[in-house]
């Protein structure tokens, strides 16, 4: 298991300065030349093309300049790679790993739990993670924003029951900020929404996006915000993410990270320990260890209940209880997530 530092170097990040829509533009989409960056060419035996044409790569430079070159364990790069594991066909392993069809309300609208509905603001996302349980998801024909939002933003006003409007994707941070104030100015107008999340790896893996235009928008909106980031290991955390970080609380968000339990990527108590206690340093409150989704293309990152519920008490242990997520998967038809313990 990769630790949290290492001597090993690091590949520059040569767009730091740049904005984050050009540096959305510029990312890497070839695993060779991704490789190349990091002098790994001896694993291009590994890549496949099938796992490519099915769920291509996109790593923004600035998430690839944290990758430790030479590395070929490197927790971030094994997150990103389009490897031969992936054409595995498991059993247990879906399309829909999480029930997201019957759970449809509307095009784009995911109504599963109560009180709560989530919103597929697009199928962009500037990173591609090989474990994405949305990696088959039919974006072409289910993404909220068709018709200027309205249709689901008429779903949601016609039920009342739902008080917190989650934003999803995709990642809805890929969408320009104005698209973004023009479906919360509609979302606005509807007096039973009290709550607005929203998931995004963008802060993590392009910092940049974080801007006075979306810190603007933030702080215009009527609800409070819980702005949940997901990353899942302390290499993910640089100088730029902790002031996009900082920027996003000033804002008066609540920030909380939803990390996955990945096998050769943070399947370690250790890492885990440093992953919530740098998650915690940067503002960030650890907040869900979330089992594997068992989407089809993912299975070699799978970790067993047992060993996960083993890492859990170790980190339990080892760490104050506001640093210890909880550990939960999500089953299709399940009223909110399952929490995991010892009878299942």
């Amino acid at each position: 298991m990769i630790p949290a530092r290492t001597a090993q170097p690091k590949i520059p990040d040569l767009q730091p300065s740049l904005p984050w829509q050009m540096q959305w533009r510029d990312a890497i989409r070839d695993p060779h030349e991704l490789l190349a960056l990091l002098g790994l060419e001896s694993l291009a035996g590994r890549i496949s093309a099938a796992a490519m044409q099915q769920f291509a790569l996109r790593v923004p430079h600035a998430f690839a300049a944290r990758m430790q070159a030479g590395n070929r364990n490197d927790p971030l790069l094994r997150q990103v790679l389009p490897i031969d594991d992936e054409e595995r066909i498991v059993p247990g392993f879906a399309l829909d790993a999480v029930g997201d069809s019957a759970a449809k309300a509307a095009d784009g609208l995911i109504h599963k739990y109560q009180g709560r509905a989530l919103l597929i603001a697009t199928g962009s996302c500037a990173i591609n993670c090989r474990y994405c349980f949305r990696r088959h998801f039919p974006y072409a024909r289910e993404t909220a924003a068709k018709n200027g939002w309205r249709d689901v933003v008429a779903a949601i006003a016609a039920d009342d029951s739902i008080e917190e409007v989650l934003l999803s994707g995709g990642d809805p941070l890929s969408l320009g900020t104005h698209k973004l104030a023009d479906l919360t100015g509609q979302l606005a107008a509807i007096p039973h929404i009290k709550r607005l999340r929203i998931h995004s790896r963008l802060p993590v893996v392009l910092p940049a996006r974080i801007d006075a235009a979306l810190l603007k928008w933030l702080d215009s909106l009527p609800w409070p915000v819980a702005f949940v980031i997901h990353a899942n290991h302390a290499n993910e955390f640089d100088d730029a993410v902790d002031f996009a970080l900082r920027q996003l609380r000033a804002s008066g968000a609540l920030l909380l990270n939803q990390a996955v339990l990945l096998k050769g990527v943070n399947d370690c108590a250790d890492t885990l320990a440093a992953l919530s206690e740098r998650s915690f340093a940067a503002g960030v409150l650890p907040y869900y260890l979330h089992q594997l989704d068992r989407v089809q293309g993912a299975a070699h990152f799978e970790v067993s209940d047992a060993r996960a519920l083993e890492l859990h008490t170790q980190l339990a242990a080892r760490l104050s209880g506001y640093l210890v997520p909880r550990l939960v998967r999500e089953v299709a038809g399940d009223s909110g997530k399952r929490p995991l313990t010892a009878s299942g």
